[in-house]
């Protein structure tokens, strides 16, 4: 009876789960991560890194690009979606000591308080609103950037949270049953393909 009432919860997680936005997702397994103890991690490294190694071949020559400051530097213009896009795509394969890389990346990533204030966050759509909402949750999660570092992005993230809860605020609210929820994870893995695609393909 307990082992029963103990897989019916664990369903109830996994579809939970499941109906969750790549952000909160990203935030979730890395609190799961953090109550781990080192020998649980490392069981788990080694699983994630057979996984990664499925893509390793397909994923080269983006992460090569993600961990050369270079190419890095040129994507700073975060209100344009082929650029978020890649930068989306810089924080999944940037290394965890790539310290140098990141601080690129963490330049570029703090300059929206200056969108802000001039011009207002983009976030017109559903779509830009995640991909927002996701570079933050990397950035702020990712090993690569210093304690002080994602303490501000940290920051720059509630601030983007408390402008979707504003605007949230003044528009009706709709249902979110299992079509709607099926639709969105479709939506995200369009995002996070067509997020590569213009990685791999455009200068």
């Amino acid at each position: 009876m307990v082992e029963s009432r103990s897989w019916i919860q664990r369903e109830g997680v996994y579809r939970w789960f499941s109906s969750l936005t790549s952000a909160q997702r990203v935030e979730f397994l890395c609190g799961l991560l953090d109550l781990c103890v080192p020998i649980e991690l490392r069981f788990l490294g080694s699983c994630l890194e057979d996984l990664a190694r499925k893509d390793y071949h397909s994923l080269r020559d983006a992460e090569i690009k993600a961990n050369n400051p270079a190419d890095l530097s040129g994507l700073t213009n975060i209100t344009d979606e082929v650029v978020r896009s890649k930068l989306l795509v810089s924080l999944a394969l940037l290394g965890s000591d790539n310290r140098e890389a990141a601080g690129v990346l963490y330049r570029t990533l703090t300059h929206i308080d200056t969108v802000i204030n001039n011009y207002g966050l983009p976030l017109n759509d559903e779509r830009t609103e995640e991909q927002f909402l996701l570079l933050f949750t990397m950035a702020s999660n990712h090993p690569a950037f210093s304690f002080h570092q994602k303490q501000v992005l940290r920051q720059e993230l509630s601030q983007i949270h408390d402008i979707l809860q504003v605007r949230g605020a003044a528009e009706p609210v709709t249902g979110g049953g299992p079509d709607q929820l099926q639709g969105v994870r479709q939506e995200l893995r369009l995002t996070a393909d067509t997020s590569l695609n213009f990685y791999l393909n455009t200068e």
